[in-house]
């Protein structure tokens, strides 16, 4: 046993994981509770996460081209802002992005197996976490097949929209636009986009980090906002947007208003594939910042164990999959993406507060692209549902109360 990883992927390997956090349940899950938050400014929530997601792929892939760490926004706010923030951002993101796991599992169980959800993600996670303890280049290597089948079957239901039997209207942008459901869409919408910080997380285990991972990012989110725009616009031309806000799996109603109904099962099972291609992703994510924290004694010393076979922090691994499996259990999947957002969200307004302190012999960015991330972060995060922002506040606060002394100590 060991507590060092291997650098084993490349740029193509990066933005395959970095698509495949990405292209989850936030497309297929996602566009319904932020249609019902935004109505017709829907677009322009999309376009207000993807300008904040931007400023945070900026910085975070700055951050990590120097400090090419397993840990993410952990290691750079400890380096940066000191241990107390670096702590913050690791426990927002563990947090944060177990929720994301338990919303992936969830929408794998209701779209494979509807009549035993909870049992059907429950046995996502499992498979997955097996897969994940065999090392990190097969999972990149079968997050490349999943990426693919969620591509083929998203062009799918686009081709469908446009060019099926269907009515189709021009989607009247912003007619009711609402600034508050507006900025609650975006925060919703945010867990669509997160997925880049996988890449950045694995930064211990990407080869030429201050390459591969600048290139990587901007890559694997570009990529994705332009899918995003394209499904969201396809959505709102078939459905409107209350059809589309009404719906409990918006792009399979897509297929069907479409005249498409025999695309439903394959949007079904493309669902599938990507909220296990997330979920994969988001296991190898969350499980190295565990690492990262046990390495530093805020969490037990044991999580920071890699095996020496397969080169994976399994203890981590197993520990994550355990308290996913119970939430996947317990929650339900609006629940897990408000709460999911908040963490998300606070995880990225200490990455640009980080970043914003990077000297200009580092290549620090314009100072305005990290001021815009902590800004945007800050306000979305506070707009969205009350319950998310209390729950997400209150479990953030009850882990630096718990874990911060020794973080001061250690500093």
């Amino acid at each position: 046993m060991r507590d060092e990883l291997r650098r084993r992927l490349g740029t193509t390997d990066a933005v395959v994981v970095g698509l495949g956090a990405m292209l989850g349940a936030g497309i297929f899950a996602g566009l319904a509770p932020a249609a019902a938050a935004a109505g017709s400014a829907l677009l322009v929530a999309l376009g207000v996460a993807a300008v904040v997601a931007v400023c945070n792929a900026l910085s975070t892939a700055r951050l990590a081209a120097r400090h090419p760490q397993s840990g993410g926004t952990y290691v750079y706010g400890r380096e940066r802002l000191g241990p107390l923030w670096g702590l913050a951002a690791g426990w927002a993101f563990v947090v944060g992005k177990t929720a994301s796991c338990a919303a992936m599992g969830i929408t794998v169980g209701h779209h494979l197996w509807p009549a035993h959800p909870q049992a059907g993600g429950v046995l996502a996670v499992l498979a997955l976490a097996s897969l994940s303890l065999a090392g990190v280049e097969r999972s990149a290597r079968v997050s490349r097949w999943l990426v693919a089948i969620v591509l083929v079957v998203l062009a799918a239901v686009v081709l469908a929209a446009w060019l099926g039997s269907g009515e189709r209207r021009a989607p009247a942008i912003a007619s009711d636009l609402d600034a508050r459901g507006t900025l609650e869409a975006a925060g919703l919408l945010f867990f669509a986009f997160a997925g880049y910080a996988r890449i950045a997380t694995l930064g211990e285990e990407v080869r030429d980090p201050e390459r591969t991972i600048v290139r990587a990012v901007p890559i694997a989110l570009g990529a994705v906002l332009a899918v995003y725009l394209l499904v969201a616009a396809s959505a709102l031309a078939v459905l409107g947007a209350s059809g589309l806000a009404a719906s409990p799996a918006p792009l399979v109603s897509v297929v069907d208003a479409a005249g498409a109904p025999g695309l439903e099962p394959v949007v079904r099972a493309g669902a599938a594939a990507g909220a296990l291609g997330a979920l994969l992703a988001l296991l190898l994510g969350v499980s190295r910042t565990t690492l990262a924290m046990a390495r530093d004694g805020h969490l037990p010393r044991a999580l920071a164990t890699v095996h020496e076979a397969t080169g994976v922090p399994r203890h981590a691994e197993l520990t994550i999959a355990a308290i996913v499996v119970l939430l996947v259990a317990t929650v339900d999947l609006r629940g897990a993406i408000g709460f999911s957002s908040f963490g998300v969200l606070a995880y990225y307004a200490i990455a640009n507060a980080s970043a914003w302190r990077l000297r200009p012999d580092e290549g620090r960015l314009p100072r305005a692209i990290p001021a815009v991330g902590l800004v945007g972060c800050v306000v979305l995060a506070l707009a969205l549902p009350t319950s998310s922002v209390l729950a997400g506040a209150g479990v953030i606060a009850v882990g630096l109360l718990v874990l911060g002394p020794r973080a001061r100590t250690r500093g």
